[in-house]
């Protein structure tokens, strides 16, 4: 394997980990204040097709990223209500919210544009295009660090940067913060958080609605700028590898950075299988075994916040 084809390969890691790291981090949130969320998958498709449609209706990708936000607010609220409010089971809640978002996206998308499920292709303003990073194509001509910076760290959209960014700010709000420190109270011993005067059920919803906020960008990323329009089961699936990704970190926001690129790392490598001679479910199946190892115990210990998936009852 030669240098460009390793930057292509980094690059493609790059693309396809940015959505799994926003519904990575969209967990750790709703997870660490102990609401379980298996519906990343449904709130990412809902937000991916109302941005390409919406994005395709006005000719905005900033447009669109507004409605897909909107869109998987609606579902974070759907479990926050079903999870939180009424305490039903989280997991369930969040396998029907799925259901629900894979049929209705399918349906609304065929009844208002006939395309069989997807949106019209997008571009121009409709799609958030590259953005080259100051002295990108001056820097190119340094070996091994020009290539670099102008082939894999530049070049992307904006929502690529916002991702990232919402790494640092993930870990500054969780353990730097008044309020991160109780959200990550209610995550464990939800009745001292009570009994200190912290409404339980307002920071569970608080989680959940950032989760929200997060799935909807990762959702706009898919359609407004790793593709071009909105294609049914867009996801893929990549909400359930956000969930192991989110295991495999630890529950934590730098965790959850190098999980989701080695993920994105072994889907590029995948998508390239005259670069390296292995098969590809082999590859596609090696970060769930790296999980496996971790729920094992036999790369650490990843432990779940202790009240996770349990509603919580005010004592009387």
């Amino acid at each position: 394997m030669d240098y460009a084809t390793l930057l292509q390969i980094l690059d493609s890691t790059v693309r396809l980990a940015v959505p799994l790291l926003l519904a990575c981090l969209a967990g750790l949130w709703s997870e660490r204040a102990g609401v379980f969320d298996i519906g990343l998958e449904g709130k990412m498709l809902v937000a991916a097709f109302a941005s390409g449609a919406v994005a395709f209706l006005t000719g905005s990708a900033w447009a669109g990223l507004l409605a897909g936000i909107g869109a998987a607010l609606v579902w974070a609220l759907l479990h926050g209500l079903a999870s939180i409010t009424f305490r039903g089971n989280q997991l369930i809640s969040g396998v029907a919210l799925n259901f629900l978002a894979s049929g209705i996206t399918v349906l609304v998308a065929q009844t208002a544009f006939q395309q069989g499920g997807r949106t019209p292709s997008l571009s121009g303003e409709a799609r958030f295009n590259e953005l080259t990073l100051p002295l990108a194509e001056t820097a190119r001509g340094v070996p091994v660090i020009g290539p670099l910076y102008a082939d894999v760290i530049s070049g992307h959209p904006i929502l690529t940067y916002l991702a990232v960014l919402a790494v640092p700010l993930t870990w500054w709000v969780l353990y730097r913060t008044r309020f991160g420190l109780r959200l990550r109270a209610v995550g464990e011993n939800p009745a001292a958080v009570d009994t200190a005067g912290v409404s339980v059920a307002r920071m569970r919803f608080s989680a959940v609605l950032i989760t929200g906020v997060l799935c909807g960008i990762a959702g706009a990323y898919l359609a407004t700028a790793l593709q071009a329009g909105f294609g049914r089961e867009m996801t893929a699936g990549r909400g359930y590898i956000a969930l192991a990704a989110l295991i495999f970190a630890k529950w934590r926001p730098w965790g959850a950075l190098w999980a989701t690129l080695l993920f994105g790392f072994f889907q590029a490598i995948a998508l390239r299988p005259d670069v390296v001679p292995i098969p590809v479910p082999a590859l596609e199946a090696l970060p769930y075994v790296l999980t496996v190892l971790v729920l094992a115990g036999f790369v650490g210990k990843a432990i779940p916040p202790r009240a996770g998936g349990e509603p919580y009852v005010k004592e009387r």
